[in-house]
């Protein structure tokens, strides 16, 4: 059994058991749910912002703790000032010592769209991003058949959420896309064993149809790797531990961000 059928394994309980806590009806019920997403699709094509989809994220199975000494307002508050064009805030617990008050207190002070980095396997937890202030959700295709991709998506677009669909290989891409998705992300850290290439991008992007922002996820740690993402189409670039394994994220990110410009 792979790390990505663990996760997926235990996610299942934690879905049926939030279901019996919360219901639909009481989802729908909660203010949040009231909100209108902000566009993702904007704010990655802002000329005035960078790009950069930074992320807040405590440890990983294949890294152990990166850093749990930091607070997730403090953090994306300074990755916003910093240029970031989106959030990404894990909510996974046992895997990534995420949570879903994360994703809330992180949306109470966000002025950009915010990602519920999750193993998304049920339709409760589209809505129940919406309810805990997310703007985009993810897709991801090695866990998901082409029927619940279009699903799902279809049920995001319904609600008003951007919806990103993130990818390892050809295949994946191929069979999974569908006109209800905004972006696709390339990950360059293969889910099943954790490795990671930034040469997945370059292989994947001229097989991404233009009518989708393309995001490329993961083994990016410098300035140069984004400027050549750039030229080669890419309009967004996931960053995470680079930034994550610093004592002050944010500085870090705003250091990486005057390289850049």
């Amino acid at each position: 059994m792979t790390i990505l059928d663990k996760i997926v394994l235990r996610k299942k309980k934690e879905v049926a058991a939030a279901k019996i806590v919360t219901s639909y009806t009481q989802l729908e019920e909660r203010d949040l749910f009231l909100r209108e997403p902000l566009s993702f699709r904007d704010f990655l094509l802002d000329p005035e912002r960078t790009g950069i989809i930074a992320e807040f994220k405590r440890k990983s199975p294949s890294k152990g703790v990166i850093n749990d000494q930091v607070k997730v307002t403090e953090v994306t508050r300074a990755y916003e000032n910093a240029g970031a064009s989106a959030l990404s805030v894990l909510t996974d617990r046992h895997f990534f010592g995420g949570s879903k008050t994360d994703l809330l207190h992180a949306a109470k002070f966000s002025y950009v769209p915010i990602l519920r980095k999750d193993f998304m396997i049920d339709e409760y937890q589209i809505v129940e991003a919406k309810t805990l202030g997310a703007d985009i959700i993810l897709l991801i295709a090695a866990i998901l058949t082409p029927a619940e991709i279009k699903q799902f998506a279809a049920l995001a677009k319904g609600i008003g959420m951007n919806v990103l669909l993130e990818v390892h290989n050809r295949e994946e891409l191929e069979r999974s896309l569908d006109d209800n998705l905004d972006a696709i992300g390339v990950n360059n850290r293969n889910l099943a064993d954790f490795s990671v290439s930034v040469d997945t991008s370059f292989q994947l992007v001229e097989h991404i149809p233009n009518q989708f922002l393309k995001i490329s996820e993961s083994a990016i740690s410098s300035t140069h790797v984004i400027k050549q993402l750039k030229a080669v189409g890419f309009n967004g670039f996931l960053i995470g531990e680079n930034f994550m394994r610093q004592p002050n994220p944010g500085a870090a990110m705003e250091e990486f961000v005057k390289e850049l410009r």
